[in-house]
């Protein structure tokens, strides 16, 4: 609400949806595609979410339609609904749901290496560099073991390889999206866009969806996959799992995101980006027959550091951090004398 401060209790429910659900949105992709196939399970769920959204924005009164607007969200609404999340749901048909949701977070590195406009001042900084040269060391750790291990049969090593191919060009969608988007967003800063022609956020997103969720039907009858799906397959778990990544993962967790944005600083919401693989590693661990390495932990790891690395020029002029640094340097010099 304008003019007053939302409760704490608020702000830390929100936080918990934004860590929680998107990290477990992984776990459970894993689970329905055990009922729908790959592309009827995206159709599936953003026709079913935007619908949702959509009907959400028409009772709120917000306007619903600008040519323009509309066309830049289509083009969103591909690269980052339809090109990475169809990527991430088909790779998870062979990989472990917590690898995928780590390759998801490497998409740090491309927002360095593909925003050219900020080449200069990216490359200018030490940790920056660091940062993308171990996340490229991270992605390599992952892709080696994915691909090489002996506990699984040649073609098993294959589709694998192929899966983390297909998750770097997702990764590399969604930078490409998200980068567009922010040049979209900049440009109408720019020119002033009047607010009675400008579309609220929740109706663009339901655009972005509706595109995607268009976009997987279309695919799902030309490939078969309509044609081959048999409905009393589907189990009271597989539909519950649909249900899950349809209301909390579409709708919930990025409402919590875009609200969290509105009232707090956005370099501490970007905290997510650290919990998803960590939730979703745990979940695959406990809840899944998948085997979780040592390696896999690693390059985790190092995966984690190097994002922290890359953002370290935005996080180390937040006040937690200046805390951090004020409370080492103190130490050092106690310890000094």
């Amino acid at each position: 609400m304008k003019g007053s401060q939302p409760s704490k209790m608020l702000i830390i429910l929100a936080y918990f949806v934004v860590y929680v659900v998107w990290g477990s949105t992984y776990f459970f992709i894993d689970k329905a595609l055990h009922g729908f196939s790959p592309f009827i399970l995206g159709s599936f769920r953003f026709i079913a979410a935007s619908t949702l959204l959509m009907g959400y924005c028409k009772m709120r009164g917000y306007k619903l339609w600008n040519k323009q607007i509309v066309k830049q969200c289509m083009f969103t609404g591909f690269m980052l609904l339809f090109i990475d999340m169809a990527g991430i749901i088909w790779s998870e048909q062979f990989l472990p749901s917590g690898i995928v949701a780590i390759m998801a977070a490497s998409a740090a590195i491309w927002f360095i290496v593909l925003d050219k406009p900020k080449w200069k001042q990216n490359f200018s900084s030490l940790p920056t560099i660091l940062g993308v040269i171990l996340g490229f060391l991270g992605v390599l750790m992952l892709f080696y073991e994915q691909t090489t291990s002996t506990h699984v049969n040649p073609e098993q090593q294959f589709l694998n390889t192929i899966g983390m191919i297909v998750l770097i060009i997702c990764a590399i969608a969604w930078t490409l999206g998200s980068l567009y988007s922010k040049h979209i967003s900049d440009k109408q800063k720019k020119d002033v866009v009047k607010p009675k022609q400008d579309l609220h956020i929740m109706v663009k997103t339901a655009w972005q969806m509706i595109t995607a969720g268009v976009l997987f039907n279309t695919v799902a009858m030309l490939n078969g996959e309509y044609a081959r799906f048999e409905l009393s397959n589907v189990t009271t778990e597989d539909w519950l799992s649909m249900a899950y990544l349809t209301t909390f993962g579409s709708i919930l967790a990025f409402g919590s995101y875009v609200w969290l944005l509105q009232v707090r600083p956005a370099v501490e919401v970007s905290t997510y980006a650290y919990v998803n693989p960590i939730v979703a590693v745990a979940l695959s661990y406990f809840f899944s027959d998948d085997v979780v390495t040592h390696l896999q932990i690693y390059g985790l790891g190092v995966i984690l550091f190097s994002v922290l690395l890359m953002n370290w020029n935005l996080y180390k002029n937040t006040k937690i951090v200046q805390k951090i640094l004020h409370f080492v340097s103190e130490k050092r010099f106690t310890s000094a004398h």
